[in-house]
């Protein structure tokens, strides 16, 4: 193979992209605000019945999610051999048509999914994870995918338009479109998306939205409108997360962790997401999406070029299984990549936490009880958390506490 024909493969482009997402990463990361966390054995902080329970719920939950990874990549494959086949024209609205595969694909693979997510449910059930019913548990796939179907629809009808417009540039105005779509999705996603699926109403007055505000205040961050979701429709576990930019940004608080855990307990969880805060993570994602979407954008096109139909006609409807999957494979590998930068910000805002509260033995305990009530295991398999885990292992949590314990202190000046 020629330099030149290397240059155009969909392989250089596709490495290329991930070349740039790690070197981002690299980039992003913290180098402050960080405490190298001591180590923690996992039986001197939980039961043998705590650990076994948690290897067992886990170990089969990502086998299972790995079968559903595959059995994707092979629903998608068929449908890039098979599909356009069958979508040859000709139509009289293409590009309308393209957005009916899109939806189409988006809700098959969804179809297809449906008995391995339905026993994951099923075990989470069993070990008393999950608390909704199944009628509550359909009405949400369905309504999650419609609204899948509806990005699916709308954003193939863009880029096949573009295609047609632009056959050899279009991934630069999609790239543009991409980060629009993702600041548009940040912004509205609270405002518009997150209240189809959950209730969301004002922390009330009271000592836990006062520990807000004086936490809020000590951090010196405006947090915007404090939230409780009524997540214990669904679940067991407790939580806390920080969403949306500018007038729709919020801190949300799950009632489960209001309810189940100590004031301090809770405090520390809220200390943590002011940390995000305070440090504009959701901001920090933004820019990353803003540099490596053109790259991501690019490796599609290469992609299509690669497995799309070679017929010379315009892009049309067989041009969108190619495309699907491209943009699927794409979006999937720069997420893996992500993630270790997604643990280095998540193992920072623990830092903050810690300095903003300066009460180590009840972040230990609050790690410790939401492991518990989550059924998280504390020592996950290092590929498998290298690979999808989006925050510091629960012993490394705890490690971080001792070591706050033991005098020491996040490293460098706040970043």
């Amino acid at each position: 193979m020629t330099l030149p024909s290397v240059r155009q493969s969909a392989l250089f482009a596709v490495i290329a992209t991930l070349l740039v997402a790690e070197l981002l990463v690299l980039l992003m990361a913290p180098r402050s605000g960080l405490i190298t966390p001591v180590p923690v054995d996992a039986s001197a902080w939980f039961t043998p019945a705590q650990l076994s329970r948690a290897s067992s719920f886990n170990g089969l939950q990502l086998w299972l999610a790995l079968a559903a990874l595959a059995l994707k990549a092979a629903v998608l494959a068929w449908i890039v051999v098979r599909a356009p086949a069958r979508l040859r024209g000709p139509y009289r609205h293409p590009i309308i048509v393209s957005g009916l595969v899109g939806a189409t694909i988006s809700i098959v693979v969804v179809v297809a999914l449906l008995p391995l997510s339905a026993l994951m449910r099923q075990r989470s059930v069993d070990y008393g994870l999950t608390t909704g019913s199944w009628l509550d548990w359909g009405w949400d796939l369905i309504r999650g995918a419609a609204i899948a179907a509806l990005i699916a629809a709308v954003a193939t009808m863009i880029a096949i338009a573009l295609i047609r417009k632009m056959p050899r540039r279009w991934w630069l105005p999609a790239s543009a479109l991409i980060v629009l779509g993702g600041l548009l999705i940040t912004f509205a996603g609270p405002l518009v998306v997150d209240p189809i699926f959950n209730r969301f109403k004002p922390l009330a007055a009271g000592p836990a939205r006062s520990s807000v505000v004086q936490l809020a205040r000590r951090a010196g961050v405006t947090v915007g409108s404090v939230y409780v979701i009524d997540a214990s429709r669904r679940t067991t576990a407790a939580n806390a997360y920080v969403v949306g930019i500018g007038s729709s940004k919020r801190v949300v608080i799950y009632d489960n962790l209001l309810t189940k855990f100590p004031p301090r307990e809770t405090r520390l969880v809220v200390a943590h997401e002011l940390g995000h805060v305070h440090y504009r993570d959701i901001f920090h994602g933004l820019i990353f999406l803003l540099i490596v979407a053109p790259f991501g954008a690019w490796a599609a096109a290469r992609c299509l070029r690669r497995w799309g139909p070679h017929d010379g006609l315009p892009a049309g409807p067989t041009s969108v299984p190619a495309l699907t999957a491209a943009v699927i494979l794409i979006v999937f590998a720069i997420t893996l990549i992500s993630n270790q930068l997604s643990r280095s910000i998540e193992a920072r805002a623990d830092a903050f936490a810690l300095t903003l509260t300066g009460d180590a033995p009840t972040f230990i305990a609050q790690q410790r009880r939401i492991s518990i009530e989550n059924l998280s295991d504390p020592d996950p398999p290092a590929l498998a958390h290298w690979l999808f885990g989006t925050h510091p292992t629960t012993l490394e949590r705890i490690g971080i506490g001792l070591a706050w314990q033991r005098g020491e202190r996040p490293s460098g000046s706040a970043k």
